[in-house]
C-alpha cells in the first residue's frame, strides 16, 4: 500500500505550542489601550452580562485553578482578515502586521479592561467588603467598592476614593487589604497561545474548535460580522439597543440559551423585512423564530435598508413592551417569543386589536411547539385570528 508521511512529518516538525507564555491582567491591559490587540471581523460581538463578568473577576480572585487560556494571532504578510479596534470596535485603516488579533477570549479581555479604566457600563459591579464577594451594586453601600475603582489604571483613584468614603482609621486598616486585591488580580497571569501568521480560514477554524467545542461557528455571526465592510454595524446599531431595550424593561433573563443573544435580535427583523421589502406580504418562513433568520439576504440590502428595517424592528419593539408592561402581562409572557411575535404584530397586523392580544398572551403556550406550528401561531396571530 501506497503511503505518504510527508503531512505527518510537517506536523511532527511543528511545535505550535513553543510560542506560549504568560501575560498578566496589567500587560493585557496596556496592550489594549495602546491599540497593540485587535479584533477580527468575523468575531462575534460582546455578549456577556454583569453576571458573567462578575462571575470572572470571582474566579480570578478566589479561583484554585488558572482561567482559560487567551489564543492570539501575530498577524504577519496573511493581512486579509479586516481588524477592529479592541475598544472602539471600529475598523482599522492600513496595516496591521505586528499586531496580535484576539481569536479566543475577547470576553475575558473586555471584562477585565472595563475595569481597568471605569467603563460607565460597569458601574453596577462592585467588591462587597461585608459578604467577600464580588455582587451587583443595587444601590448605594459603603461596604461595596466599585471595581472601576478597586481596578484602575490609576492606584491614586482607588487611594482617594477608601479615604473619602471611610474615617483616617478605617481607610488604614482596609486600604492594605484593597491594595492586595487589586495587586493579585493586575498580576493574575494568563497562559497565551500565540499562532503565527495565519490565514482567515485557518484562524476560523481555531475559533470554531475554541468557541464551539468543534461545531461550526454560528452561521448567523460570521455573516453579520461581513456586514462591517459595508458601513454597518449591526451590532452597535441594531442588536445592542434591541437588548438594552428589553433590559429596560427587565425582560433580560429571557435571552436564554447563550445563543439568543443574536438569533432572537435578528429574527425580529422578519416582520420589517416583509413590510418594508415585500409589500407586508407574510411568507410562513418569515416567522420571527431563530430557525428563520435571513441574514444571508441581510447581506445583500443597502446601509439604507438596513437602518430603515432596524429602526422599525426597535419602534414596534417598545410597542410590544409597552402593552405588556401596561397590561401587567410579564407574568404570563414568560419567553421571547411574546415579545418576538408582539413586535411582529405591531409591524404587519392591519387593525391592532389590543382586547385580543391580552387574551391571546394569556392563553398561548409555546411549549414543546414544533417550528411549524409556531409559525402556525404567528399567521394567525397577524392576520387577527384569534
Amino acid at each position: 500500500m501506497k503511503r505518504n508521511y510527508d503531512k505527518f512529518e510537517a506536523a511532527i516538525n511543528f511545535n505550535p505550542t513553543k510560542r506560549s507564555q504568560t501575560m498578566t491582567i496589567q500587560d493585557l491591559n496596556k496592550r489594549i489601550e495602546e491599540g497593540g490587540l485587535t479584533v477580527p471581523l468575523y468575531q462575534r460581538g460582546l455578549s456577556w452580562n454583569d453576571d458573567k463578568a462578575i462571575a470572572l473577576f470571582n474566579y480570578q480572585l478566589f479561583g484554585k485553578a488558572p482561567v482559560a487560556p487567551i489564543s492570539l494571532n501575530e498577524i504577519g504578510t496573511h493581512d486579509e482578515v479586516p481588524q477592529l479596534n479592541f475598544i472602539s470596535r471600529e475598523q482599522i485603516d492600513g496595516e496591521n502586521q505586528g499586531k496580535l488579533s484576539v481569536v479566543d477570549g475577547q470576553q475575558r479581555l473586555t471584562t477585565n479592561y472595563k475595569a481597568y479604566s471605569n467603563d460607565s457600563s460597569f458601574e453596577k459591579i462592585a467588591l462587597d467588603l461585608s459578604q467577600s464577594k464580588f455582587r451587583k451594586r443595587k444601590k448605594y453601600d459603603k461596604n461595596q467598592v466599585p471595581v472601576g475603582i478597586l481596578f484602575n489604571k490609576d492606584q491614586k483613584v482607588l487611594q482617594d476614593y477608601v479615604y473619602k468614603e471611610w474615617s483616617s482609621n478605617d481607610a488604614t486598616e482596609l486600604f492594605p487589604i484593597l491594595i492586595g486585591i487589586r495587586a493579585k488580580i493586575l498580576n493574575y497571569s494568563y497562559t497565551i497561545h500565540i499562532a503565527d501568521n495565519m490565514t482567515e480560514d485557518e484562524q476560523i477554524e481555531w475559533f470554531e474548535v475554541l468557541n464551539n467545542a468543534g461545531s461550526k461557528v454560528s452561521l448567523i455571526e460570521l455573516s453579520l460580522s461581513k456586514l462591517k465592510t459595508h458601513d454597518f454595524d449591526i451590532y452597535s446599531e441594531f442588536i445592542t439597543p434591541y437588548k438594552n431595550m428589553v433590559k429596560m424593561y427587565d425582560f433580560e433573563e429571557l435571552f436564554t440559551p447563550f445563543s439568543s443573544n443574536v438569533s432572537y435580535p435578528i429574527a425580529s427583523l422578519n416582520p420589517a423585512i416583509e413590510r418594508l421589502l415585500k409589500d407586508g406580504n407574510h411568507s410562513k418562513n418569515y416567522a420571527p423564530i431563530p430557525s428563520d433568520t435571513k441574514e444571508r439576504q441581510l447581506l445583500k440590502l443597502s446601509k439604507e435598508d438596513l437602518n430603515k428595517i432596524s429602526y422599525l424592528t426597535l419602534e414596534n419593539l417598545k410597542k410590544a413592551l409597552d402593552f405588556i408592561t401596561n397590561n401587567n402581562l410579564k407574568e404570563y409572557a414568560n419567553k421571547m417569543q411574546y415579545v418576538m411575535y408582539l413586535t411582529g404584530y405591531y409591524i404587519l397586523a392591519n387593525g391592532i386589536q389590543e382586547n385580543n392580544l391580552v387574551d391571546w398572551v394569556k392563553d398561548t403556550k409555546f411549549e414543546n411547539l414544533s417550528n411549524g406550528r409556531r409559525r402556525e401561531v404567528y399567521m394567525n396571530l397577524i392576520n387577527n385570528m384569534f
